[in-house]
């Protein structure tokens, strides 16, 4: 079997991959923000509630989410779940992963504005949400996206994990195509699409990280 022909049957699982990453950053970047307000709260209890979540999501492997995001309906709920579940679980099981991860970024990014700042805007007039939006946000952005590039290269890798709950993304069917044919390649173009994915990613976010030089 020549290698374009696998590359071929690997596509499939490229575009699932695909959507497990887009998925997931499209939920997980806004709900770390909302996140990283919780962990930030005055509220002493809502505080300790958002730093267990976080430190839940941290300390325990992705993995592991996966399986009890997948199974926990059934052997915690005894609620069926059908093979097309799959694919919520692994929406699911990401967005809340990496909203956490997200999360502490937000707050790194946020704590490192000086007080004055805000100060300054509210003897200008501005309100609450007005200095958040139009003078905090875009400085915190810029202060934090080698660390989120950092994050979304590895979500990209991480998107392989869904292996765990047999969910067909690139890696999974790179693995029953590599058994069905007893052949490295299905691996080799498995390994081809994740660096080249990688490889837009991070020259994409390098033009972002320049463009984000004006808020210096």
């Amino acid at each position: 079997m020549s290698f374009l022909t696998i590359l071929e049957q690997l596509t499939p699982g490229m575009w699932r991959s695909m959507l497990i990453f887009f998925l997931t950053l499209l939920f997980s970047l806004p709900l770390g923000l909302a996140v990283a307000f919780g962990r930030m709260s005055k509220c002493t209890p809502w505080r300790w509630l958002i730093k267990a979540y976080i430190s839940i999501m941290r300390g325990t492997p992705l993995m592991l989410q996966l399986m009890v995001v997948y199974y926990g309906p059934f052997y915690i709920f005894g609620v069926s779940i059908s093979s097309g579940y799959k694919f919520y679980a692994v929406i699911i099981a990401f967005v809340v992963n990496y909203a956490a991860y997200f999360a502490e970024i937000y707050r790194g990014g946020i704590e490192s504005i000086a007080v004055g700042q805000y100060e300054a805007a509210e003897v200008l007039g501005y309100t609450k949400n007005q200095t958040f939006f139009r003078i905090i946000l875009p400085q915190v952005i810029k202060r934090i996206l080698p660390s989120i590039t950092n994050e979304i290269i590895t979500l990209i890798k991480d998107t392989s994990l869904s292996f765990v709950i047999t969910y067909m993304e690139m890696f999974t069917t790179a693995r029953q195509i590599a058994a069905s044919q007893s052949s490295v390649l299905p691996f080799v173009g498995a390994a081809v699409f994740y660096y080249v994915f990688n490889l837009i990613v991070a020259v994409l976010m390098e033009k972002a990280e320049k463009r984000a030089a004006y808020f210096e």
